[in-house]
């Protein structure tokens, strides 16, 4: 799994030469600041509104007030770094939907740049198909779907876990990786749809790689030191990563 996560970080160097060489620019600058934009607004009001809600469930339960009467210094610091990992999840969670939205509403910019990515590297000659174009959106959106509700489930068993001390520290580390793993998913999709493996085959065939999706989301986390460049370079890396894999 460390080598295909060290594959999948090494494809994001390999994507911005492919970008740069190929002139693909147009295709990254303006959604990514889209993307940019979207991200910061959301992220304010979402990171606003979960702080309320979690000051308004320690009042509710009176936990509060509780800590105030036991005057323990150990309490106090176990209640705020429990407020803190909550806090955390709640915006992993934000990205979670955040990430799915666009990912739905950026299927056809996604389906695009995998396929022509592919299509650059074999040395053939890039046909534009509608048809196949909304196949793969077709297929990303339903693959997208599938992915919120199954990380919702376990974003909720986090989320509960997060409110025992101690071991609910380690929790937005757990939370992270899921979501790098299900965003690196919905990338390397792509391919996978194009080399005719059903949705049930390219589960298992990731599920099998999950280090390619898991460093495939780690970098594009980080690329939100960037955010424009974050999804454009994510698929065109993940088409890299999976181009040398055996799809049959």
């Amino acid at each position: 799994m460390l080598k295909e996560i060290v594959i999948a970080i090494q494809s994001y160097f390999k994507a911005h030469q492919f970008i740069s060489k190929h002139k693909l620019w147009k295709w990254i600058i303006p959604p990514g600041i889209l993307y940019a934009i979207l991200f910061f607004i959301g992220l304010y009001f979402f990171w606003n509104s979960a702080d309320a809600a979690v000051n308004y469930l320690s009042q509710v339960t009176g936990i509060e007030k509780w800590l105030h009467r036991q005057h323990s210094a150990a309490l106090s610091f176990l209640f705020i770094m429990g407020g803190i990992m909550v806090r955390l999840i709640l915006v992993l969670f934000y990205f979670s939907l955040f990430k799915y939205l666009f990912l739905i509403i950026g299927s056809p910019l996604f389906a695009y740049l995998s396929e022509r990515t592919e299509a650059i590297i074999e040395g053939r000659e890039f046909i534009f198909s509608f048809k196949l174009l909304f196949k793969d959106m077709a297929r990303g959106i339903k693959l997208a779907l599938r992915n919120i509700f199954w990380q919702t489930v376990y974003t909720v068993s986090i989320l509960i876990l997060s409110f025992f001390p101690l071991i609910g520290w380690i929790t937005p580390v757990i939370s992270l990786f899921v979501e790098c793993y299900y965003y690196g998913f919905s990338m390397l999709d792509y391919s996978c749809e194009r080399h005719n493996l059903s949705p049930s085959a390219s589960i298992a065939f990731i599920s099998k790689r999950r280090g390619l999706a898991v460093g495939n989301g780690l970098v594009f986390y980080l690329f939100h030191c960037i955010p424009f460049l974050a999804p454009s370079y994510a698929v065109i890396a993940a088409t890299i990563s999976l181009y040398h894999q055996n799809l049959e």
